[in-house]
């Protein structure tokens, strides 16, 4: 019996695809005018479950910010026990991967984690130690991020009676508030 290939198998991996870092878990790191910034893209889950996981990295007590862009409704909240916010964001796991289409964003200080409506996680940071997470998740490093096959159009997002009610319970559970409507994207 052989054993596997063990650059396939670590988190290191290979030039293949591996175990712990599929072709599809990457993140782009950049950093202009003392901010850094990553962009990182993977699989629908595995975005929400990377904002979920590097969310314990925040401030005890956040800020979020939250945009339905199906229907145009902004909430707010700020200061925001950071155990309830991982709470709300573990609930809204499934929903978020499958429909998509809200802009959710944590943020303290000198950090902001950012999820978008086409499931892309950006984190924007006054330090770069960010780069040092993701690399530690297996995620693999690139010089630009690949070429889109396919981007959704915000205007044409198709109703998600789902996603609406989970987002109207994180809504109450956050104790968020709504702002102006925010016109479509």
């Amino acid at each position: 019996m052989s054993l596997p290939d063990r650059n396939a198998m670590s988190p290191a991996g290979g030039e293949e695809a591996g175990r712990f870092r599929p072709w599809s878990d990457w993140f782009v790191a950049s950093d202009s005018d003392g901010v850094s910034v990553a962009l990182i893209g993977a699989t629908a889950e595995r975005a929400v479950d990377l904002l979920h996981a590097l969310a314990v990295h925040l401030d005890p007590a956040v800020d979020v910010a939250m945009v339905d862009i199906r229907t145009g409704t902004e909430w707010v909240g700020f200061d925001v026990a950071l155990p309830d916010v991982r709470d709300a964001l573990g609930r809204l796991r499934f929903p978020l991967a499958t429909y998509g289409g809200v802009e959710l964003t944590v943020f303290g200080p000198d950090d902001q984690l950012s999820l978008t409506p086409e499931l892309l996680l950006v984190i924007y940071s006054r330090s770069d130690r960010w780069y040092y997470f993701l690399d530690g998740l297996g995620l693999a490093e690139r010089a630009a991020p690949p070429m889109p096959v396919w981007t959704p159009r915000r205007s044409e997002l198709p109703p998600s009676p789902e996603l609406s009610v989970a987002l109207s319970v994180a809504v109450a559970r956050l104790g968020l508030t709504a702002v102006s409507p925010v016109s479509a994207r």
